[in-house]
């Protein structure tokens, strides 16, 4: 199926607007772009990044009027003219096979494998994760998972009772799971990513009972990995403490290399000590005992 896109790049306050009037016109999806590389690296929880330049892009079926919806969305917004929108053609092609060719298996370490779930392992005889990346974050493309799953795989888990917390996609419960882990749990709070790592876990036949934030509990552990992001990584200090065992290892990533002194001081007040600094590229990972 054909496709055309329509697109412009606004200030921030215009994002919103202009997405809801683009779906308003008959617009299939809408995305947001940065417009003049300006990462951002830690949204608010629950938030949509938007930057100060966005392009906003729609996607309309091929046969759509693009001029009449042009003069549809300069009626709804009248801040932006018609000249600033820019029509494209798409190329006609397999959009699902051109995803999936983005995704190759990923070696982490000595053994363990990240194989997406269509493919076949590189090693049959290696630990290898089946993973259907979906909707949910953790694929092992970004650095803050490819710092777990490399720690991980040096410090196998083995016989230990384990918590993902933030778990994602379950990525990094799967892998402590085949790397030997005594039980596994994981939680998230967002439903999206429960539904895709109870999915992972029923393609690596993995028994990992993942639940919502608001419904999780456990006894405490002997290792807690959380790959979130700094600012929720010290606010649940105090709730990692109570999950934590005495004498237990405390991994934390999602962070910049920049905030790793900051939080180890913040843990250090409550008797966690995280005194190994794992970095890939500018991000950073934190591993440590809570004191006996």
């Amino acid at each position: 199926m054909a496709w055309i896109q329509i697109n412009t790049v606004v200030k921030e306050a215009l994002a919103e607007p202009l997405s809801d009037a683009l779906m308003e016109s008959g617009a299939c999806s809408v995305t947001f772009e940065d417009a003049k590389d300006q990462p951002i690296f830690e949204p608010e929880i629950g938030t949509t990044p938007i930057w100060s330049t966005t392009k906003v892009v729609g996607l309309f079926d091929a046969e759509t009027d693009a001029k009449q919806v042009i003069e549809t969305l300069t009626n709804l917004l009248p801040e932006i003219s018609a000249q600033h929108y820019k029509i494209e053609q798409l190329e006609d092609k397999d959009w699902i096979r051109a995803w999936m060719d983005q995704f190759q298996p990923m070696r982490f370490g000595d053994r363990l494998w990240i194989v997406p779930s269509w493919l076949e392992p590189p090693q049959a005889d290696a630990v290898n994760l089946m993973l259907d990346p979906g909707m949910a974050f953790g694929t092992g493309t970004h650095p803050t998972t490819a710092l777990c799953l490399t720690w991980l795989d040096q410090h196998a888990p083995e016989g230990l009772n384990v918590i993902d917390y933030g778990c994602g996609s379950g990525i990094l419960a799967l892998a402590a799971n085949k790397l030997g882990a005594l039980t596994v749990t994981g939680t998230d709070i967002d439903p999206q990513a429960i539904l895709a790592s109870q999915q992972n876990a029923q393609r690596n036949q993995a028994d990992i009972p993942f639940a919502l934030v608001k419904d999780f509990d456990s006894e405490p552990v002997d290792l807690l990995i959380a790959n979130i992001l700094a600012g929720p990584l010290k606010e649940l200090a105090e709730e990692f403490d109570r999950l934590l065992k005495p004498g237990g290892t405390l991994v934390l990533s999602g962070l910049l290399a920049t905030q790793a002194k900051e939080l180890q001081r913040h843990y250090q007040s409550i008797g966690i000590e995280l005194d190994t600094l794992k970095t890939n590229e500018e991000w950073g990972l934190l591993a440590g005992t809570k004191s006996c």
